[in-house]
């Protein structure tokens, strides 16, 4: 019988300290798992820590994802302390809210650094220890409704469709240790969502045939049935968490 049990995964979690990315380690931790959090921000971590209800499942790092080098340090280390993690989260993001009218050349690059080369670089570094190891896993990577339905911000939605299409590429990669999917919210209940225009949020809503607001919770659910025995014949998926929004 199959379970959504995560007793055997250790996983590790980008942009953890906050949002989704804090929900998703609080959910892995409830089903049993051992969680590596990775956040840019010391303050959200030791915070997490400090909260947490299976402070001996959990371990945090510092660093930032947009820099290879910080990301090669991060992977010896799990190499050394951690050389069992099977499962990864890339969720790290940054959201501008700018039209790309108005974006400087340094905003692109950030914007792009993170979100696009960060789930690159992790993912490249990831699947090195399994494949050296010969053992299974899991990829599950954070895209968003903007990444298939456009984005007022053009660079978060180009960032984000980047995401798609590197799951679909690195399913193939990666295959048969590695289940690579992706996740694609519609707007979610975080810090991130103050900065949405509000027409474009009530565009959003007024697609959605559910009225129930999607909040982290429900992000890191799919997260953990995509990590569960339950999902072993998906890899290559995008999973549409848009409350019926865009069906097209």
């Amino acid at each position: 019988m199959t379970t959504f049990t995560l007793e055997d995964k250790k996983i590790i979690v980008t942009g953890a300290g906050a949002g989704i990315g804090k929900a998703i380690v609080e959910k892995c931790l409830n089903e049993g798992a051992t969680v590596i959090a990775c956040d840019i921000n010391q303050e959200s971590l030791d915070n997490l820590n400090r909260k947490s209800k299976f402070p001996t499942n959990l371990y945090t790092y510092t660093m930032d994802v947009s820099h290879y080098d910080e990301v090669q340090k991060f992977f010896e280390y799990i190499q050394n302390e951690h050389p069992d993690s099977n499962s990864l989260i890339n969720n790290a993001g940054i959201y501008l809210a700018k039209n790309i009218l108005d974006y400087e050349i340094s905003e692109i690059d950030r914007v792009l650094n993170i979100n696009i080369k960060g789930f690159v670089y992790f993912s490249q570094q990831f699947a090195k220890i399994l494949f050296r190891n010969k053992t299974y896993g899991s990829i599950v990577n954070m895209s968003s409704v903007s990444g298939m339905e456009g984005s007022s911000d053009a660079i978060y939605g180009l960032s984000k469709a980047a995401i798609l299409g590197l799951t679909k590429s690195c399913a193939m990669n990666f295959a048969p240790y590695i289940k690579v999917n992706a996740v694609a919210p519609t707007m979610v209940d975080t810090s991130m969502m103050a900065v949405i225009p509000d027409w474009r949020k009530k565009e959003y809503l007024h697609h959605e045939l559910i009225n129930t607001p999607v909040l982290p919770e429900d992000v890191a659910d799919t997260v953990v049935f995509l990590l569960s025995e339950k999902s072993t014949h998906y890899t290559g998926a995008t999973f549409d968490l848009n409350n019926g929004g865009y069906l097209r």
